[in-house]
C-alpha cells in the first residue's frame, strides 16, 4: 500500500543538482543547535543534499552562517556532555560557555608600594630604637657626672736628699740637688654603679720652676664605693740649679731646708654603660712642703694645706 505524498514532500525531496545529473539519494544531517533545547527538536533538522561541485560539497568548510551556528552547537553539545547535566555553565551571548578566571590579588605597583612600607616601617623602628637609646645613654652619663674621684694627700716621706757641688753635661759648675722620696695618697671612688680607673700625669717636686724630682702614679682600675691607699716614688738625682741654688743656705751641721712645690694631677676615666657611655674627671693638686735634709719624719699635709682643683 503507497502512502499519498504531499506537494511540499515531493518539493523537499527533490534533488538540487540541475536535471541533468543522475538522481543521486538524499541524507540528513541532525546538528544540536543552540536552543535545541529550548524550541522544537524538528526545527534542528536540515536537509543537504549532495553536490557536485568541491564547493558545494559538506565535507569542504563552509564559512556561512549555518557553519557558525553549527560549530557554535557541537561546542555547546560538548561542553553539556562533559557537565553531566545541563545548564550546569553559564554561557555568553554567543553561546559559548564562561570559564572561570583567576584574579591575581593586586597588582605589581601594589607589591611595591607593600614592600616600600615594609622598609619605611624597619627604618622608622631603627630611629626609634637609637633614639631611645641616645636618651637613656645620656641620662646615665648626666647622672654620672658628679661621681667624681676625691683624692687627700696625706703624707711625704724623704729617704735621701743631697745639695752639693757639681757641673752639669756641658761643665758648668753648679750647685746639684738629689731627692728620694715616697708620696702618699688616699682615693675614693664614690660612684654607686660603676668602678673608675686611675692614673695620674707626673708628680712633681719643683725648685723656683725647676723640677727637681719626678714620678707618676700608674694606671690602676678601682671598684665602685671604694678606698684605696696608693703610695708614689719621687726621685731626681744631681740635678742642676744653676743660678736659684744660691739662695739654699747649708748649715755647719751639712744639712740644708728646700722650700718645694708639689704639683700633679689625678685623672680618673669610668665606663657606665661599657664604652659607649664614659665619664672623665680630673683633678689639679698643688701642695708647698718644706724639706729638711736631717729630717726623717715624714711631713704630713692638712685638709688645707692642698689645693684642689
Amino acid at each position: 500500500m503507497q502512502s499519498t505524498k504531499s506537494e511540499s514532500d515531493i518539493t523537499s525531496l527533490a534533488p538540487s543538482s540541475p536535471s541533468r545529473s543522475p538522481k543521486r539519494p538524499v541524507y540528513y544531517v541532525q546538528s544540536p543547535s543552540r536552543d535545541s533545547h529550548d524550541g522544537d527538536k524538528s526545527s534542528s533538522m536540515q536537509a543537504t543534499p549532495i553536490s557536485n561541485s568541491p564547493m558545494e560539497s559538506p565535507s569542504h568548510p563552509s564559512f556561512g552562517r549555518h557553519s557558525r551556528n553549527s560549530s557554535a552547537s557541537r561546542f555547546s553539545g560538548i561542553f553539556r556532555s562533559s557537565s553531566g547535566r545541563k545548564g550546569s555553565r553559564k554561557r555568553n551571548d554567543k553561546g559559548w560557555p564562561e570559564c572561570d578566571v583567576i584574579l591575581e590579588e593586586g597588582s605589581y605597583h601594589e607589591f611595591q608600594d607593600k614592600a616600600y612600607t615594609r622598609r619605611c616601617q624597619a627604618l622608622i623602628a631603627v630611629f626609634t630604637f637609637v633614639l631611645v637609646f641616645s636618651v637613656f645613654c645620656l641620662i646615665i652619663w648626666g647622672a654620672s657626672r658628679p661621681y667624681k674621684a676625691q683624692v687627700s694627700v696625706k703624707s711625704m716621706t724623704v729617704h735621701n736628699m743631697y745639695v752639693g757641688e757639681g757641673s752639669d753635661f756641658t761643665g758648668v759648675t753648679t750647685r746639684m740637688l738629689t731627692v728620694n722620696g715616697t708620696l702618699r695618697m688616699s682615693i675614693y671612688n664614690p660612684a654607686t654603679f660603676f668602678g673608675i680607673h686611675v692614673h695620674s700625669t707626673p708628680i712633681n717636686l719643683v725648685f723656683s720652676d725647676i723640677t727637681v724630682a719626678t714620678g707618676e702614679l700608674k694606671k690602676y682600675y678601682q671598684p665602685r664605693k671604694s678606698h684605696r691607699i696608693v703610695t708614689v716614688t719621687v726621685e731626681g738625682n744631681k740635678v742642676p740649679l744653676y743660678g736659684a741654688g744660691s739662695t739654699l743656705i747649708v748649715s755647719q751641721t751639712g744639712s740644708v731646708e728646700v722650700p718645694l712645690t708639689l704639683k700633679f694631677e689625678i685623672r680618673s676615666r669610668g665606663n657606665v654603660v661599657g664604652k659607649l657611655v664614659r665619664t672623665k674627671h680630673h683633678k689639679e693638686i698643688t701642695c708647698p712642703l718644706v724639706i729638711n735634709s736631717s729630717a726623717s719624719k715624714p711631713i704630713k699635709f692638712k685638709k688645707d694645706s692642698c689645693t684642689y682643683g
